[in-house]
């Protein structure tokens, strides 16, 4: 099933969902190092790096929802893609309340329950991309129906064939 919102001939869903992934996970990190060194410039590079994964986030997100509203309903891909909006959106609920925790610190410093509380997210976060790797890999979501090893670029429709 071709995806809805799409760019230069590609699904552009799968294109932005890296950024609050690499961004959640970054300022994760970020996050821990701070609390091991107690060096609160890492704390504060992790705040504006969930800053950017909670912005980043929202964009996904659209896109989703507009390429899930064409999946066909009574399909197991339906329910599927619900189960993966929905751990996402409790994923951006649990960042946005380390940020929103962090906020009127100068310093944006993490604490250990904030910690606790990005793993339970980070976690989530997985189990929504294994979801989101099915969709693709086990339901073909998101895959043009014309899609194989020979298909002519996304950019060049017209382009014939190559046969063996």
């Amino acid at each position: 099933m071709r995806a809805r919102v799409r760019a230069a001939g590609h699904a552009v869903h799968p294109m932005l969902i890296v950024f609050p992934l690499g961004l959640f996970i970054t300022g994760f990190v970020f996050d821990v190092v701070q609390l091991l060194t107690g060096n609160v410039t890492f704390g504060q590079v992790g705040f504006w790096t969930i800053t950017g994964g909670l912005i980043g986030a929202v964009l996904a997100a659209l896109c989703g929802v507009i390429d899930w509203l064409g999946v066909p309903t009574g399909t197991r891909a339906r329910g599927v893609g619900l189960w993966h909006g929905l751990l996402n959106v409790i994923t951006v609920v649990l960042f946005l309340i380390s940020w929103s925790v962090r906020l009127d610190r100068p310093d944006h410093a993490v604490t250990g329950g904030l910690i606790v509380l990005e793993v339970l997210a980070i976690g989530v976060l997985t189990a929504a991309a294994w979801l989101g790797g099915e969709l693709v890999e086990r339901h073909g979501i998101g895959v043009d129906a014309d899609a194989h090893p020979d298909a002519p670029s996304s950019l060049t429709r017209d382009t014939p064939v190559r046969t063996r």
